[in-house]
């Protein structure tokens, strides 16, 4: 019973508007036209490629900063928006999920989406579908950058390097309430660039926080500041 309370909790909390269209742009950060135009054209609009949000919104959920991360990798990898749509629908109906870009692992070879099969009694080993063409099998896929970036648990990409493992930054909905934040610490990007901002040094900030100045380096880059050596 614990256990569901605690589940039922942060589904509650992934659905929760926190991220706003300009932040779930730049997070997204795959190619040039990702513009929070974009973003709201793609959620909103005559042809969205998602059907989860009915009305325009000042904020996105977690789910759909993922989804959007995702479309926009999908996007710079050549895919067209009419094949996301179609594997975006089709996910959802075949698998019973709302947000299939974010809880279902996907793959890409450039040219179409790729779900990977489990091996099951009526198909005796793994394989992988093409999600927008109906199901067409495909072998073998180009495994993205962008999927490498997710951890899953749960069935959910529950864990962000949104600038590649290598970056200390990660996005967590269960940490300072999906801000971004400098990895294994807690600490959010923002509250590290406003007391940079604010005049205190490099050497201040490591000290009062217990972080490395490469770390803190990464930090401030990642919220668009170049801090000095």
């Amino acid at each position: 019973m614990e256990r569901q309370k605690v589940h039922s909790a942060l589904s509650r909390r992934l659905r929760l508007p926190a991220y706003s269209i300009s932040q779930t742009a730049e997070l997204a950060q795959t190619r040039p036209q990702t513009r929070p135009q974009t973003v709201t054209r793609w959620f909103v609009g005559d042809h969205p490629v998602f059907a989860t949000a009915k009305e325009p919104r000042a904020a996105l959920s977690y789910l759909q900063l993922v989804e959007m991360a995702f479309a926009s990798s999908f996007r710079s990898l050549g895919v067209s928006l009419q094949r996301i749509r179609r594997a975006h629908d089709y996910l959802a109906s075949v698998f019973k999920v709302e947000y299939p870009f974010a809880q279902l692992e996907l793959k890409t070879d450039g040219l179409h989406i790729i779900k990977e099969l489990e091996a099951s009694e009526e198909r005796k080993s793994t394989g992988m579908i093409l999600a927008d063409r109906a199901g067409q099998e495909a072998w073998p896929p180009l495994i993205s950058d962008r999927i490498a970036q997710f951890d899953h648990e749960v069935n959910l990409a529950m864990r962000w390097h949104p600038r590649g493992r290598q970056h200390p930054v990660v996005v967590d909905p269960r940490i300072s309430f999906g801000a971004p934040v400098l990895e294994s610490t807690g600490i959010a990007t923002w509250v590290l660039r406003e007391r940079f901002e604010a005049g205190e040094s490099l050497a201040e900030i490591c000290d009062d926080f217990g972080v490395s100045r490469a770390k803190l380096k990464a930090a401030l880059q990642f919220e668009g500041l170049q801090a000095a050596a």
